[in-house]
Order: C-alpha cells, then structure tokens, then sequence
C-alpha cells in the first residue's frame, strides 16, 4: 500500500496528514504508529486524517497519537489541518468549520498563521488531591490536561514528574496530559508539555497552553489575551472570555502552522 501524505509543523508540533475524504484509506493502529516512527517511519507527534463531514461542517477532522490510538483532538494539530484543509478545497479559502470528536471547531486563516475557535472548556477541578511540585490544576480543553506552575521551568524534569502525572490513580483509566508553567509576565507564560499517546515532552501542545492560560486567568485575574512561549520556540496567543462560575466562552488558539514536504511512503 502507497500513501501519500504531507508533514506539517504547528509551533514545534509536527504531523502527518492524508486526504480521506473518498475514505480509501484505512490505517490499522500499528501503520499510524510506524507512519510516526521517528526513526523508521515519517516521524511525528501524530497523524490527521481529512474525511466527509456528517453534522454539516466543510470535513471531518481525525487525529491519532504517535502511539496510533485515535483522541478527541490536538489544538495546534487543528490550525495545521485548517490550512491543510483549505489547500484541499480549492479557492481563496479563508474560513472553514470541521467536526472533531470534542465537537464543531472553525478555523480562520490570516496568511501562515490559523486562529482557531476552541470548544468550550469543561471538567475544571483546581487544587487536584495529586501530590507533584506545585497544586496541580486540571481542565479539559478538548482533551485532558493537568496544569502546575513552577519556579524553575529550565531545570523541570518534564518526562519524569509528568509520566507521574499522566499516571496517576486520580486520572485514571484514561490518564491526562500535563504541562508544567513559568510566569514571564501577568499575562506572559512559558509552557512545557508531556503529552499522553506520545509519552514524553513535545516541542508545543495546543490544547495544553489553552489549559494553561485559562488556569492563570482564574488564578491571577491575566485578561485575554495571554501570551504563551513554548518549546519550539513561537510564541502563540489565546483568547477567552470569561463566563460566570469560572466558565469560558469564545476561546481561540492562534499561532503559526507551516507545510514542511510531502512525500509517499509504503505501508
């Protein structure tokens, strides 16, 4: 079987991504894990495939971990499929709305970079009964994440404090990411990410920075915009507003999502 694909980077994240729209393509959890090998496959955080919409959206987004289990969503990995997407359909596409398992995400394309309109927060639990470096504060912003704010993000050991995260009783069966924050400024963060499905720290988590501004805000008050640096090295923003009991509405990930090369590979 020959498979085309493109490699896109979102902030440091990267991906696999395939056209499924005539739904030929069918990938056995075992294929998507070596497509995301890093040493005998294409190599990437995760794999997104494009198929029909069937609530009304333009397409339907899926999204498999490195490890090929399937999960309800990645928020850079959304801003790479937005303009991915786009180039699929043709013209001079500036707005398009997919479905996700975490629901109807939209995304607006501004020249290299995508803004997407997040689904709305849920799951909020400040303080968690997890004993780590600091109070460990969950929320799930289309997936799990647990959020601590360190004194000495540099020096953090990301995979072993984070897999202690991931892993803990609290979380289980289907554990959680996590991420570890370094305030720069009232409404500036640094943000570290061990991500569940890959296992180990990534370059930038979407969905885990949108956790980690939105715990801050409730935390110290930071109005929205908050501004996050991550690991590749982009600085990227999220937007929010807050609603009542500790709620949020209109929550947006923006921030760059480049094409890298395409290729086929034989599975």
């Amino acid at each position: 079987m020959n498979l085309k694909f493109t490699k896109m980077n979102g902030a440091g994240n990267d991906f696999v991504l395939i056209d499924n729209r005539t739904l030929d393509q069918t990938l056995s959890k075992e294929q998507i894990a070596r497509l995301c090998d890093r040493h005998r496959g294409v190599g990437a955080d995760g794999l997104m495939a494009v198929e029909p919409a069937e609530d009304g959206a333009d397409v339907k987004f899926r999204y498999y971990n490195a490890d090929g289990g399937e999960a309800e969503m990645c928020g850079n990995g959304a801003r790479c499929f937005g303009r991915y997407t786009a180039r699929l359909l043709g013209g001079d596409q500036k707005s398009l709305s997919f479905e996700t398992i975490a629901g109807t995400l939209r995304a607006e394309l501004i020249g290299s970079e995508v803004c997407i309109e997040m689904s709305d927060p849920f799951d909020l639990e400040l303080n968690t009964p997890v004993e780590a470096l600091a109070p460990v504060h969950h929320l799930n912003t289309g997936v799990p994440h647990a959020v601590v704010f360190v004194d000495d993000l540099a020096g953090c050991d990301i995979v072993k404090n984070g897999a202690a995260i991931r892993y803990h009783d609290h979380f289980s069966p289907n554990g959680t990411n996590a991420n570890f924050v370094g305030i720069l400024k009232p409404n500036h963060l640094a943000v570290r990410t061990y991500e569940r499905g890959v296992e180990g720290e990534t370059l930038a988590c979407g969905t885990g920075i949108t956790a980690c501004a939105l715990i801050h805000h409730l935390l110290t008050g930071a109005p929205s915009p908050v501004l996050i640096d991550v690991q590749g090295g982009e600085t990227l923003s999220i937007g929010f507003e807050p609603g009542v009991d500790q709620s949020f509405r209109k929550v947006t990930l923006s921030g760059p999502a480049d094409f890298v090369f395409e290729g086929e590979i034989t599975l």
